[in-house]
């Protein structure tokens, strides 16, 4: 029964907890017993935990079968792939030093999991590694991992760190002296490959890491939070309850889809209900599943979440959804294209307020009457800046000239039609032609566009705005007068395997448009590039280089660099702005998403190390590129020398 719904239609995966359970051969009674009692799924050991292959005689092995936990008959096949999830045996070590061990290990290990796939089930979990060596567990999984089907594996890993200290009674996985488990988990993927099929089930304890430390785990493929019993406190009626920042690990965890699954024995005396209202209706005769407590207080954490925003709900599909940046200047834009562009209200609302600004700082309201402004939309679309324009004038009583610059013929064909229905024929002067080959009649008292990108400058800004300057006025205004980009290295497991699957160089060195969701963010932001607009240097050059260090917070331990986000913050007109950098980002504004530029090669970083980065933005005669490289601690490859995997045409 799903914990709850935070909207209408919600699908989130993270509604469905499970339960581990113990061995048991009697599968249909196991899950009856469980899914009767309020859990989705069950954590189900598969093979019985006594078996060894080299205890085996080889004369009958042949002859009988494996000790798994029931035939594949005794449930349904939609059962078993919607509430089993395999647990492998958790006495596999395949990198003990005793080799009777270590091969039994191997054997048991693609037994189990070819039974798993043999069931069609969804997920198996795997058992800790036990030591911080884990090579040959590495390999063997690797090998399986090359033909394993459409099966998840989820790798067993506790959240802890070497600071945090290793609690009595929590499983020894570290004989080999304290380890960040986070390292555990980098070392085994990266032995892996980074496989897709490979993921992570979190052991929550009772102590928790540092927020920096935990935030990793966000741009990990984490499947699961596991949360044993012992982790719980008891609040003041007797019910088991988490602490302030296990709940805030969970409500994340949830907002990323991962599932909670509960483990142990029950350790709290639940009061025994003493009216009609808190009796588990659930169940005949009132009966309550021994760990329901818990449950129920897991559902009340995802039920108490703020309901996910519209806008959230409508950018859904488009989480870590990989999109290659617009060719403004290249391409002409589609209808569907523009119209989900001119829904965003709060981005003309801002150039509204910005035009209103400048048209009182230009015309004192003495000459309000008497004086009129031209003012040029450069990239007029359908018209959505125009009519922005128009309702400033209105607003400040200031009289208008506009001229709508547009290169698309299709988007023009739309401006004319509006300006017929709207009755601005008096007022609009319809352009069509590329702005950097217009000959104006006239010069501009203010000059507004919207060609901004994702990073600012991505889609041509600053060329098309250095071509369109010439009929601007020496003290016209420039809406926007200037933007700056920023990045910020981030952990992105999954991004970089899908820019993986596509196995080729020119994937790796093209920058993506994408709603970030599964991402760490490692450090703040830093500026990179900034222009400003007009550009009144003798000398204009639109090249662009900047050396960054970032210095990632020493409490988060050890990561792993996927590539870095970018964002930009434009100033419009004096104190009106508008950007998606997190700090300083508009409210409720979707027309961009982040951009992500990849790494070709993952880099590690250790605690206390900075990274170094540089970025250049490159001008050729037919085309603008950016390139990017890492040279501390580790050099990386250049990217994208001479633009030749991604440029944006001129």
């Amino acid at each position: 029964m799903p914990l709850g719904e935070r909207y209408g239609g919600d699908k989130s995966e993270s509604r469905y907890c499970g339960i581990e359970t113990e061995f048991d051969d009697d599968m249909p009674n196991l899950l009856s017993y469980n899914v009767h009692g309020g859990f989705d799924f069950v954590l189900a050991t598969l093979m019985d935990p006594k078996y060894r292959p080299s205890l085996v005689d080889i004369d009958t092995s042949r002859s009988t079968a494996l000790p798994f936990a029931g035939s594949d008959l005794v449930l349904s096949p939609s059962q078993w792939s919607s509430h089993v999830v395999g647990k492998i045996s958790s006495w596999i070590d395949l990198d003990s030093e005793d080799e009777i061990l270590r091969q039994d290990s191997e054997i048991t290990l693609k037994q189990e999991i070819a039974w798993a796939s043999h069931l069609s089930l969804q997920a198996c979990i795997l058992p800790t590694p036990k030591g911080s060596s884990c090579a040959n567990y590495a390999r063997c999984l690797n090998q399986i991992l090359q033909n394993l089907g459409g099966m998840q594996l989820w790798l067993r890993i506790p959240m802890v760190k070497p600071e945090d200290g290793i609690e009595a009674g929590n499983p020894e996985y570290m004989r080999e002296g304290d380890v960040d488990s986070w390292e555990l988990w980098n070392s085994f993927r990266l032995l892996c490959e980074h496989h897709s099929q490979l993921s992570v089930a979190i052991d929550i304890w009772s102590s928790v890491p540092s927020a920096a430390s935990v935030a990793r785990w966000y741009g990990e493929p984490v499947r699961a939070a596991i949360i044993n019993t012992n982790s719980f406190l008891t609040n003041a009626k007797g019910y088991p309850c988490l602490s302030k920042r296990h709940q805030r690990l969970i409500t994340a965890f949830f907002d990323h889809s991962v599932q909670v699954v509960i483990s142990g024995q029950p350790v709290h005396k639940v009061p025994v209900a003493t009216s009609a209202s808190n009796v588990d209706t659930q169940n005949e005769g009132g009966w309550r599943h021994p760990l329901k407590a818990y449950l129920d207080y897991v559902a009340f954490l995802y039920q108490k979440m703020d309901p996910l925003p519209e806008q959230e709900r409508f950018e859904l599909g488009y989480r870590d959804y990989l999109q290659s940046p617009l060719q403004p200047l290249m391409d002409n834009l589609e209808a569907q294209t523009y119209e989900i562009f001119e829904k965003d209200t709060v981005k003309y609302s801002q150039y509204q307020r910005a035009v209103a600004k400048a048209l009182v700082d230009r015309v004192p309201d003495e000459d309000a009457s008497r004086v009129t402004t031209v003012l040029m939309v450069v990239g007029a679309g359908r018209g959505p800046l125009v009519r922005a324009s128009l309702q400033a004038a209105e607003e400040t009583e200031r009289k208008l000239k506009v001229y709508a610059v547009e290169k698309n013929p299709n988007a023009v064909v739309t401006l004319h039609s509006l300006v017929k229905l709207e009755g601005w024929e008096q007022t609009v002067t319809i352009i069509s032609s590329d702005m950097r080959d217009w000959d104006a009649p006239e010069k501009a008292d203010i000059l507004v566009s919207e060609l901004l990108g994702s990073f600012g400058d991505n889609e041509l800004s600053p060329e098309c705005l250095d071509g369109a300057q010439r009929f601007l006025k020496e003290d016209g205004i420039s809406i926007p007068s200037s933007y700056t980009s920023f990045i910020q290295p981030v952990t992105a497991c999954k991004l970089y395997n899908d820019i993986k699957s596509h196995k080729d160089l020119v994937h790796f060195e093209t920058p993506y448009v994408v709603k970030l969701h599964r991402v760490a963010r490692l450090a703040n932001t830093q500026p990179v590039f900034t222009f400003t607009h007009p550009e009144h240097s003798d000398k204009p050059s639109n090249q662009r280089y900047k050396k960054l260090q970032f210095d990632i917070p020493e409490d988060t331990g050890a990561t792993l660099i996927h590539g870095f986000a970018g964002y930009f913050d434009a100033t419009l007109y004096k104190d009106v702005h508008l950007g998606i950098e997190p700090s300083t980002a508009t409210p409720n504004m979707f027309s961009w998403f982040p951009i992500f530029f990849p790494l070709r090669a993952p880099v590690y970083v250790k605690p206390g190390t900075p990274l170094e980065v540089h970025f250049w933005r490159c001008c050729g005669s037919t085309k603008v590129w950016y390139e990017w490289s890492v040279t501390a601690p580790s050099a990386s490859p250049l990217h994208n020398t001479n633009g030749r995997s991604y440029w944006v045409g001129l």
